[in-house]
């Protein structure tokens, strides 16, 4: 049976299969870096799943003990201080790190958990660190009607902007819904606020320009910045069965393989950038908090590594390849 269609003007977009093609894109990284390096921090916690916000059910996505049934109409105080390591202590393990060795993240915040802490999003203004939108809480939204994941979205904005000063230049879902990639920039253009770029996809090693369906028919469209996120780079793999990382050490021999894979491309004439996904309950505990030291520590040594905010990373390749319609860069 074919699929329905339900008519709104995400599923008229076309997928890209070629991208820049076997000749690439030279990115043009400031400083003719050789590798742009995006360290990641989701911070998820105060957002998730709980009955204490109407959700009838605790997380049970990314923990550690991922056995037993669900917990319905009843809160699970072991998932719930699980989370709560993670803004307590392991937040605070990466930020320290990553303050000492000078190097800037970008945290992808979910609203109402940064709201439960809101020193967090002052220390990382503070530190020059980067605050993007990881939507209002950690739900899925995939069944989410239009006029309420817009509501979501405004609440996002206008919350983060409020605990940052400034609205997020950045978006990334995660759970998003089949019309996420429309109404994020429809909600940003009605609030007369701007995004930079949205993270909702892996397609890529360098970012791309996408048009936006509803900007289709205007006579000055803007598009939208699209800046790859990365599952394979990404420490929730200790939360996956069967294809995840077993030990730190398999955590850290991949980072290690994918850096040096992609910087020898950026020796070559070709840079990239490299996303690595990390999570405050996940890697901040210290049993796996050594392994990504070790890679911090690593490149720190290497010679043309740009570790840079993803809204450093959006600016500076707009700078080099400003929005054209109808072409990815």
């Amino acid at each position: 049976m074919p699929p329905i269609w339900n008519g709104h003007p995400d599923y008229d977009v076309k997928r890209d299969f070629q991208g820049y093609g076997e000749a690439g894109l030279d990115p043009k990284w400031p400083n003719k870096a050789k590798i742009a390096v995006s360290f990641v921090i989701n911070y998820e916690e105060g957002g998730e799943r709980s009955v204490m916000h109407g959700d009838g059910m605790a997380e049970q996505n990314l923990r550690e003990n991922p056995g037993g049934p669900p917990r319905f109409n009843e809160r699970n105080l072991n998932v719930e201080s699980e989370y709560e390591y993670g803004s307590r202590a392991g937040f605070w393990r990466l930020f320290r790190m990553f303050n000492e060795n000078k190097m800037k993240f970008t945290l992808y915040g979910v609203a109402q958990a940064v709201e439960e802490n809101p020193l967090v999003a002052k220390r990382c203004v503070e530190e020059g660190h980067d605050v993007a939108s990881h939507a209002y809480r950690w739900i899925e939204y995939h069944d989410f009607p239009i006029e309420k994941e817009k509501e979501y979205i405004r609440k996002a904005i206008i919350s983060l902007k409020s605990l940052t000063g400034y609205a997020p230049k950045g978006w990334y879902y995660g759970r998003n819904s089949p019309h996420s990639r429309t109404l994020v920039p429809q909600v940003y253009q009605e609030m007369g606020e701007e995004l930079v770029w949205a993270s909702d996809t892996y397609a890529d090693d360098v970012p791309y320009w996408v048009d936006l369906p509803l900007e289709r028919d205007l006579p000055d469209p803007k598009g939208l910045l699209m800046v790859p996120y990365s599952y394979d780079c990404n420490d929730f793999k200790f939360h996956t069965v069967g294809s995840g990382f077993t030990d730190p050490a398999g955590f850290y021999e991949h980072l290690n393989n994918a850096f040096d894979v992609l910087y020898e491309e950026g020796e070559k004439g070709m840079p990239k950038m490299m996303t690595i996904g990390l999570h405050c309950r996940i890697i901040g505990r210290p049993g796996r908090f050594g392994a990504l030291k070790r890679f911090v520590e690593y490149i720190g040594q290497k010679e043309g590594v740009w570790v840079a905010t993803r809204t450093e990373i959006a600016e500076a390749f707009k700078k080099e390849y400003p929005y054209k319609k109808g072409q990815l860069a």
